[in-house]
């Protein structure tokens, strides 16, 4: 005779059911993963809804669109900028800035708002324009802004470059490599930039 394995003793296991927070999370999550591999073209509402196991109504039920879902995604994802490397040199500052800046770009974060920004046609790319410029460029040019401040204080850098034209290079050079020439920024590039066109900028003219 077979007897069953399930028991008095052994009750099925029951499926957990995720709400709230977590199975948003996992939305957005699911919603970083399909950008990072199928890019803004290839994401749907239905991927997404298969990759965090869910249903689709769940999706649709908290992001009505998918522009909605993916600019929360970036959002929740981008990581922080939250402070400026102080390495006791202006040079070294904006070195350690840049790589963090760069980091932040390759993440799977990064990478997701790189894939929006080469797929979207310029209509589309607009409503990402508030998540650019507040989870990357202004967080950018906020730390560049205190890296500047400090090599003044020190006598490093003299005190014409603190303008906003010098504070929005670094972030204007490296978008403009990644959206419009597709260049990928190694330690090397960001070494000459620093070295070409940051300190120039910023050190004491000779006459």
């Amino acid at each position: 005779m077979v007897t069953s394995r399930w028991t008095a003793a052994s009750p099925r296991p029951s499926t957990v059911r995720r709400r709230g927070a977590v199975l948003e999370r996992a939305i957005l999550d699911a919603a970083l993963e399909q950008l990072s591999t199928v890019g803004w073209n290839g994401l749907t509402m239905e991927g997404v809804a298969a990759g965090a196991q869910t249903g689709k109504a769940a999706v649709y039920r908290r992001w009505p669109s998918k522009e909605d879902l993916v600019a929360d995604a970036l959002r929740s994802g981008l990581p922080r900028l939250d402070s400026a490397p102080d390495l006791g040199g202006v040079r070294e500052d904006l070195l350690a800035l840049c790589q963090l800046v760069r980091d932040a770009m390759y993440s799977r974060p990064g990478f997701a708002l790189r894939s929006v920004l080469h797929e979207c046609d310029t209509g589309v790319a607009e409503r990402f324009h508030g998540v650019i410029m507040n989870g990357v460029i202004q967080p950018t040019v906020a730390l560049i802004e205190e890296v500047v401040g400090r090599g003044i204080e020190r006598g490093e850098v003299r005190p014409e470059a603190a303008h906003s034209f010098v504070y929005d290079t670094i972030p204007a050079m490296m978008m403009y490599r990644s959206k419009v020439c597709a260049c990928e920024w190694e330690a090397k590039d960001l070494e000459e930039m620093v070295d070409r066109l940051m300190i120039p900028l910023l050190l004491p003219r000779r006459d």
